[in-house]
């Protein structure tokens, strides 16, 4: 069984067990009610986008340094699975707002950071669309997918440095998670799914971009 398969069938099982803890296992919230169970989706997509964009960024640095193209496939495969993830903490993330804030969308500073961080790795994708030469395609997308990184701080610490409605981060915060036990066995498997998820479908784009390039 090739690397791709195990990983698909890994993500499978952790994202089935990652539902069962979020919608059997974990409490009501006794505030926000089942609305708050969202969060067993949209934090690990948060999570998985970040690490996707993180992984197109070093991609990135690499190609530079090298000059080898399946780095540049590497940053191009990640980026690709990013925007999904980032769109997807959006949508879920409105999901979730619309009930506990009142509105599907407000310009707050998390919000409009992560719009950027989203819009500029589509920017990305179009900056490659639109250019025939493999080298210098692969060179002007490294500098953009560079940029896009940086962002990355800005929309993490946008909750510490602007008043916003949205809350701290629950996580990856400065000091110790803000969430009770009964929360975080399924937000950890979850966490766990979608890496397996991001691990999975960036093996196969690459996989699907070498053929192409053999093509």
């Amino acid at each position: 069984m090739s690397a791709a398969r195990v990983l698909g069938w890994l993500a499978v099982v952790a994202l089935a067990a990652g539902l069962i803890a979020g919608f059997g296992y974990a409490p009501r919230e006794v505030v926000q009610g089942n609305v708050q169970r969202i969060m067993y989706l949209h934090l690990p997509s948060i999570l998985a986008g970040y690490l996707s964009f993180i992984v197109a960024g070093a991609a990135s640095v690499a190609y530079l340094v090298t000059k080898r193209l399946s780095w540049d496939r590497c940053a191009a495969a990640a980026a690709e699975i990013g925007v999904l993830f980032a769109a997807l903490m959006i949508v879920s993330g409105s999901i979730w707002g619309r009930p506990t804030w009142g509105v599907w969308w407000t310009w707050d500073a998390r919000l409009t950071s992560t719009t950027v961080l989203l819009l500029t790795w589509v920017a990305y994708l179009l900056l490659r669309a639109m250019v025939e030469d493999p080298d210098a395609r692969a060179r002007f997308a490294a500098v953009v997918g560079i940029l896009g990184v940086a962002q990355i701080p800005i929309v993490h610490l946008s909750v510490r440095w602007w008043r916003t409605l949205h809350q701290p981060s629950t996580i990856l915060g400065p000091g110790p998670a803000t969430i009770d036990a009964a929360f975080k066995l399924p937000l950890a498997l979850n966490a766990v799914a979608f890496t397996l998820l991001f691990a999975y479908f960036l093996t196969r784009r690459m996989e699907i971009a070498r053929l192409e390039e053999e093509a």
